[in-house]
């Protein structure tokens, strides 16, 4: 079963972060542009994504959890982006456990708006910060999803 570990509710503008050395949740930012994460978002323990850090995940709730919230999940799309550090992949889940979102397998399934709302929020959440860059790249299916996973996965287990 997989798990995403939350790091910020949806609706918030700070940015928390999990912290491996500290061994909790820290502070990171708040967003300088005046805008919302539209998910749950967080990571998958035990990966390791192409920018260096566990591959990044979303949760599609019904109501916003909070940071350090473990939520078993489905994954059902990719979005890729690029950031200032490369590639900067997000699965998009459901949770298992949310009967509003029992009927969700794949992208095609996600509402239309709420496509077009991530993908805004990731267009334009860094544009006011100094130095920071965002090129979104799209959504894609659900095995591109699985295959991320997969290989962030075996990154991590080649750490050992």
């Amino acid at each position: 079963m997989l798990h995403c570990l939350v790091e910020i509710p949806k609706g918030s503008r700070n940015k928390y972060e999990w912290d491996e050395e500290l061994h909790a949740m820290r502070f990171d930012r708040f967003l300088f542009s005046s805008v919302v994460y539209p998910l749950d978002y967080g990571m998958f323990p035990h990966t390791l994504a192409e920018d260096g850090d566990p591959l990044d995940a979303m949760v599609a709730v019904s109501e916003p959890t909070f940071p350090g919230c473990l939520i078993p999940v489905k994954p059902v799309a990719l979005f890729k982006m690029r950031d200032e550090k490369g590639v900067d992949d997000k699965v998009v889940c459901v949770p298992l456990a949310d009967p509003n979102w029992q009927g969700i397998e794949e992208l095609e399934d996600l509402p239309p708006q709420l496509r077009a709302e991530i993908s805004n929020f990731f267009d334009v959440y860094k544009t006011l910060e100094p130095g920071k860059d965002v090129t979104v790249e799209g959504w894609f299916s659900r095995s591109d999803a699985m295959i991320a996973l997969d290989e962030a996965q075996r990154r991590f287990a080649e750490l050992g």
